[in-house]
């Protein structure tokens, strides 16, 4: 009798569970079907955007290669749509300035490097090249004082493109006839570390070519080196 009892107390028991459970679904089951449909609609719109974006980004690589391909292509680049991604319009903006220095017209390929360079929401790094581009372009044509203004920002230790600035500023010093401070310079930068091996080369060919020996020790270096024109 004692284990009829107890048997019969189970069942009682599990249907006032499932009981429960049943009311608890149908008052609450809502929320898990919601998150499912949004669980799977989430994935298929990310599947799509990705999609998108993709076709997209093939639709932008050819209308680049359809414009390097033709007669004009400066103004074939500056025609392609780059959206809302500033740095597609960036690389289409340096692909025309490059248009532009094959042609002779420097000064101009370096305007729009700058000019690309602030184009609104662009990526620090990308700006930093924009504008590293445009000096070495530009050459001495660019005014001493932007040159130096832009090339000082670049070589701030720890910046990107640290070392190509530094290189740039004893090219300007070069030009400005102040081979000294250029040697003393380019021995500064001989001694930092993370020295890549073709601007190790071509730091050592600077200094052969301004007569000194590329492999001698490192002195004090000047204080500042900002560039003057030469007197």
């Amino acid at each position: 009798m004692a284990n009829q009892n107890d048997s019969f107390i189970d069942e009682v028991t599990d249907e006032l569970r499932r009981d429960r459970l049943f009311k608890a679904f149908r008052r609450f089951g809502w929320i898990a079907i919601a998150l499912i449909l949004a669980i799977v609609g989430g994935a298929a719109w990310r599947e799509h955007a990705n999609g998108k974006a993709q076709s997209e980004a093939r639709a932008w690589g050819d209308a680049v290669l359809a414009a390097q391909d033709t007669k004009d292509r400066v103004p074939a680049l500056e025609a392609i749509d780059a959206g809302d991604i500033p740095g597609r319009k960036l690389m289409a903006e340096m692909l025309a300035a490059g248009t532009e220095a094959e042609a002779g017209e420097n000064g101009k390929a370096s305007e729009r490097l700058l000019a690309a360079a602030d184009l609104p929401g662009l990526d620090p790094l990308l700006h930093d090249l924009a504008q590293l581009k445009a000096v070495i372009v530009a050459g001495q044509e660019m005014d001493a004082a932007q040159r130096d203004t832009i090339l000082a920002n670049l070589s701030k230790p720890g910046a990107p493109f640290e070392m190509l600035a530094l290189e740039q500023k004893a090219v300007a010093l070069i030009g400005a006839g102040r081979t000294e401070d250029a040697t003393m310079l380019i021995r500064q930068i001989q001694q930092k570390d993370g020295l890549s091996e073709p601007l190790r080369r071509r730091l050592a060919e600077m200094m052969i070519t301004l007569g000194a020996d590329p492999d001698e020790a490192q002195g004090p270096g000047p204080q500042s080196t900002t560039v003057a024109p030469s007197e």
